[in-house]
């Protein structure tokens, strides 16, 4: 493999593969929340741009590290997300020209070079996702998407998708001048024969540009410093850690949407020191490295690490589809104080009724910082019973009395009652942040459903509403800015002050239900609302008059803020 080379070279006659210990397939097709493209949609949009700019000089692809394994072998230490692309979008595109004439000669050579040579495949991605990398990109003989269980697997087929979808309407041309354009694009290789090398040039490479995740970060300040100063147990411990990221990065490929790695990396640190005040992961660790026990610390921690990642795989998995309290604090979110607690509650073995109480507690207590806005920190006042929270007394009970403590504390204990009854009950007066909003409207869902005491109801989990949004039952705005629609009261001052953006206006609707009503006149609207309990509670309420005004408004807000009061 030479340094200075081309995309068809570097691969030709070589096996390429991600080592497990290495991050899986993390680029995205899908626009983020700013509406800016992602990079499997950037990687094509640049290659487009270079073909139709005629430029007289090669595409560059960047530079890729290499360890080499044996003759023709190389893991693949930097460069895995792109490389894999390139892959992907060669198979795309040699199936569909395969469409529209048979390969020549040369291209045959092409693709024998880059993608598989009878049964010897060029490349080959972590262990995971390697036969679902197979079978739908390359080979092709899994055409649906059943059985994917990872999120880097997701990721896989969705830019295949992408790209055959691309492809659908381009002619000979386009297509032969694409595979032109990756086939001589250049790049640059470096090779290594040891691990030690790899992960200083690792480190070197990637304090330029875009930065890894801390974890990464750790996981090469790991093995370099075992390479360094592991003595007779540097093969066995280089070993360990390896299967242990192994395991780590399974983990995250199943979990990394609900949570961020780094996060848990800071749990984790939390959980290993015992202190709810650990949080500059990085800072920490370099400083224990710099110790003359640091392979003690990074046996024991990348342990704990490995640990984390799979209790939170059941947690975010199995157990949160299964137990609407983990659910339900899933949904609402914010971490950083419960999470702890959760690891702890797993390595403790605790039973998941116990997990599932540990969850209602702190859900009571998350929501109440969130509605109150209080600036007054939580650590502090929970800090010691989480160090309390030991293998040795492992009793959620302490944890779950402060809580409640704090919600009744009165407000003469002014360091404490930030989050009581009172602050509680002044917060939920006035407009809120809608994910907040919607948050309480489907808890009050359930709330409703329960009071039917009816067999054959259960309760609704927030992801069974299809896209769920937050409705004015009374617009915010009269309709297309005429005289108001029928049906609503006079929009003064008051109503558009105190009643528009207030609990008793909010109702949860799917996202179709709510593009379908928009500003409609009251009655209009109301024909619609028998989907969830809460709307037909809002029929029921206006049964004699088809009117929603500031009376209903304020009757309906009285309902669900009892219902917040008696129940977080």
């Amino acid at each position: 493999m030479e340094p200075s080379t081309t995309i068809n070279k570097m691969l030709a006659g070589n096996r390429i593969y991600v080592p497990s210990y290495q991050r899986a397939y993390s680029w995205d097709t899908e626009f983020d929340k700013n509406k800016i493209q992602k990079h499997v949609n950037v990687f094509l949009s640049d290659l487009n741009d270079y073909t139709k700019s005629f430029a007289s000089t090669p595409y560059y692809f960047g530079h890729f590290l290499f360890e080499e394994k044996s003759e023709s072998v190389f893991g693949i230490i930097d460069g895995q997300q792109r490389l894999t692309t390139i892959v992907i979008f060669l198979s795309a595109l040699f199936s569909k020209l395969n469409t529209i004439r048979p390969l020549t000669e040369k291209e045959e050579m092409l693709l024998e070079n880059m993608i598989k040579r009878k049964s010897n495949y060029i490349f080959s991605t972590v262990d995971y996702d390697n036969q679902l990398f197979k079978d739908y990109v390359v080979d092709q003989t899994k055409k649906n998407k059943t059985g994917i269980d990872t999120e880097s697997a997701k990721r896989i087929v969705n830019a295949f998708d992408f790209f055959v979808k691309e492809f659908s309407g381009k002619d000979d041309i386009y297509l032969t001048n694409m595979l032109k354009t990756i086939c001589e694009a250049s790049c640059s290789t470096h090779l290594v024969k040891n691990e030690s090398e790899a992960i200083q040039m690792f480190i070197f490479q990637n304090n330029r540009g875009k930065k890894p995740s801390n974890l990464e970060i750790i996981k090469a300040q790991f093995m370099f410093n075992v390479h360094l100063y592991g003595g007779d147990e540097k093969v066995n411990l280089i070993e360990e850690i390896k299967n242990r990221f192994e395991k780590i990065y399974k983990s995250i490929s199943s979990i990394e949407y609900r949570i961020d790695e780094d996060d848990v990396l800071a749990y984790t640190l939390r959980v290993h020191f015992n202190s709810l005040w650990e949080s500059n992961a990085i800072e920490k660790i370099n400083k224990i490295l710099s110790d003359n026990d640091s392979i003690y610390f990074i046996r024991t921690f990348t342990n704990s690490l490995a640990i984390s990642f799979e209790y939170l795989t059941i947690f975010f998995g199995k157990d949160e589809r299964e137990n609407i309290e983990i659910h339900s604090l899933i949904t609402l979110g914010s971490f950083t104080t419960v999470i702890p607690f959760v690891i702890k509650a797993y390595s403790f073995g605790l039973q998941t009724h116990e997990i599932c109480k540990i969850c209602a507690s702190f859900e009571s207590l998350i929501l109440r910082h969130r509605l109150i806005g209080t600036r007054a920190e939580l650590t502090s006042r929970i800090n010691d019973v989480f160090q309390k929270f030991t293998s040795e007394m492992p009793d959620i009970n302490p944890t779950v009395d402060r809580i409640e403590w704090m919600k009744n504390v009165s407000n003469d204990s002014w360091w404490w009652a930030y989050w009581n009854k009172h602050e509680l009950e002044k917060a939920i007066q006035g407009g809120m942040h809608h994910s907040t909003s919607k948050f309480l409207l489907w808890k009050y869902e359930n709330h409703l459903k329960k009071n039917l005491g009816k067999n054959g109801y259960s309760l609704t989990r927030f992801d069974d509403i299809d896209s769920p949004e937050l409705e004015h039952i009374a617009p915010q705005t009269p309709t297309n800015g005429e005289p108001i629609a029928a049906g609503y009261c006079d929009y003064d001052e008051e109503f558009r002050n105190q009643y528009i953006d207030c609990l008793g206006n909010y109702l949860l609707l799917s996202k179709s239900h709510n593009c379908s009503v928009g500003n409609k006149p009251f009655s209009e609207k109301r024909n619609t609302y028998n989907h969830l309990e809460q709307q037909r509670e809002i029929q029921k309420m206006t049964t004699e008059s088809e009117f929603w005004d500031k009376e209903k408004i304020t009757q309906r807000k009285g309902k669900i803020v009892k219902f917040v009061l008696d129940n977080f």
